[in-house]
């Protein structure tokens, strides 16, 4: 499965090296904002089945309006937007960890996904993604004349 996480200025690594690019997506699943843009990652699951990728992203308390997924060159782009309009407390905070803000996610599809047939549901806070596999095309066999 060749589905991992999209950064800029990512380096690509040769197989076999001791991290490999599919370390970095679980070492970096849950990251915190990063400085460049102020997003936060959403957990996410990826699923290779035999016809089919699946991702789920959990997305709890979004609307499925402040959801876009985007595909461009075989990159896969999820944003969320939530915003949370703050009220005047009558009382001291001592604890707030709910977020409100944006979380983005970026992913590089392997070569066989059909990007035409990608669907989308978003049921109980979650995002399920499922992206067709394309047969694979034969090798053209070139004749010398």
């Amino acid at each position: 499965m060749k589905i991992v996480p999209y950064r800029k200025g990512q380096e690509l690594r040769p197989m076999g090296t001791m991290i490999s690019i599919f370390d970095d997506f679980f070492n970096r699943a849950f990251e915190e904002e990063t400085a460049e843009d102020n997003f936060r990652s959403m957990p996410m699951d990826i699923v290779e089945h035999e016809k089919n990728y699946e991702i789920l992203a959990n997305l709890p308390g979004f609307k499925k309006e402040n959801v876009k997924i985007s595909v461009h060159d075989n990159q896969l782009l999820v944003e969320a937007k939530c915003e949370i309009e703050k009220e005047e407390q009558s009382g001291t905070i001592y604890r707030c960890e709910r977020y409100s803000g944006n979380y983005r996610r970026n992913l590089l599809l392997p070569e066989n996904s059909d990007l035409a047939k990608i669907s989308a549901k978003m049921e109980d806070g979650v995002l399920q993604l499922l992206i067709p596999k394309k047969e694979p095309t034969p090798q053209k066999e070139i004749v010398i004349q």
